[in-house]
C-alpha cells in the first residue's frame, strides 16, 4: 500500500515538469538548426564554387 501512495504523489507532482519541457522543446530546436545548416551548407559550397569559375572564366577573357 505503501508503494501506490509513493506512486500516486509522484504522479501528482508537477514541479519538474516545465524543466523536461524545455529541455526537449531545447533539443528540438537544436536538432533543427543542425539540419538546416547542413541543408544550406552544401548549397552554398556548390554556388560558391560557381561563382570561382564563373570569375576565372571573366579573368582568361
Amino acid at each position: 500500500m505503501k508503494f501506490f501512495k509513493l506512486y500516486k504523489n509522484f504522479n501528482e507532482d508537477e514541479a519538474g515538469a516545465v524543466t523536461v519541457d524545455w529541455v526537449v522543446l531545447t533539443a528540438a530546436i537544436v536538432g533543427l538548426a543542425v539540419a538546416v545548416l547542413a541543408t544550406v551548407s552544401t548549397g552554398t559550397k556548390n554556388l560558391g564554387n560557381q561563382i570561382s569559375t564563373a570569375l576565372d572564366g571573366q579573368l582568361d577573357d
